[in-house]
């Protein structure tokens, strides 16, 4: 059976104090400073999530500016390469005017000058056939 003499009430006494001692010096502080970093943690986790919402937003605004500017350049590229292509056309249709009354003049040029040759020609005909009529002949016509 157990003895309850004085030591085991001054071993009693001597547990709590010591007790009381550790709970004051050593378990609060130790209970502070997880207590603290608990949250310190928890306040950079939510910096963190709210820097992360912050990003991302930022990012989906990016995306819809990006998206719009390619809308945007891919209309003025259209509207850019209509307005070429119908400056193409009129210059091709001017240089096909240009180029058929080119071809209209150079055909009127060369058809005077054929028959300018042509009139030339048979006007020299006539006199190397006098000629040779004559010498034929031995007497002028």
């Amino acid at each position: 059976m157990i003895n309850l003499d004085f030591t085991f009430v001054f071993q009693v006494i001597n547990f709590l104090v010591l007790m009381i001692v550790l709970n004051i010096f050593l378990y609060k502080p130790i209970r502070k400073a997880i207590a603290d970093r608990a949250a310190t943690v928890d306040g950079a986790r939510q910096r963190a999530e709210a820097v992360d919402s912050e990003v991302q937003e930022k990012v989906a605004q990016y995306e819809a500016h990006l998206k719009e500017a390619k809308g945007k350049a891919g209309e003025e590229r259209s509207a850019l390469r209509a307005a070429a292509l119908a400056e193409e056309a009129a210059a091709l249709e001017a240089a096909r005017k240009e180029a058929d009354s080119t071809l209209a003049t150079i055909r009127e040029t060369v058809a005077r000058e054929a028959a300018e040759a042509r009139t030339m020609l048979q006007e020299q005909a006539r006199v190397l056939s006098k000629d040779i009529c004559e010498k034929v002949l031995g007497r002028s016509f």
